[in-house]
């Protein structure tokens, strides 16, 4: 069918895929930030029953390196801060790619006059 496409009909359907490719590798981002920020969340609140006399590591790179309570406190909670402004930095975005590609796929369907029914958007299968 593609091949049937008025040109400007087809540069709006390859936008859209080149959207919804977006839209995969910001879900996955966020996912992943999602997951660290989780992870950051419960070492801080698992720090809180350790006692501050412990001796305790932190990984850098392929090391262990010897650390204190206040260090790793910090440590913990700027990544906690951190983490906490990318995950909402990739939920804007994600919103932002889901609008455009409503956009883009709204004026794909009056290109075609109407027709096409629902493409399921950067979101749809549940994600």
């Amino acid at each position: 069918m593609q091949g049937n496409l008025p040109p400007e009909a087809q540069e709006k359907l390859e936008e859209l895929q080149d959207l919804q490719e977006t839209a995969q590798q910001v879900a996955a981002q966020k996912q992943q930030a999602e997951t660290q920020l989780s992870e950051s969340e419960t070492a801080l609140d698992e720090l809180e029953n350790v006692d501050e006399d412990t001796t305790m590591y932190r990984e850098v790179g392929e090391l262990l390196v010897k650390t204190n309570y206040d260090d790793a406190e910090a440590d913990l909670e700027e990544k906690v801060d951190s983490l906490e402004v990318r995950v909402d930095t990739l939920q804007k975005q994600e919103e932002r790619v889901q609008e455009q590609f409503e956009e883009l796929q709204e004026e794909l369907q009056q290109m075609l006059g109407g027709a096409g029914g629902a493409m399921g958007g950067p979101g749809a299968g549940g994600a």
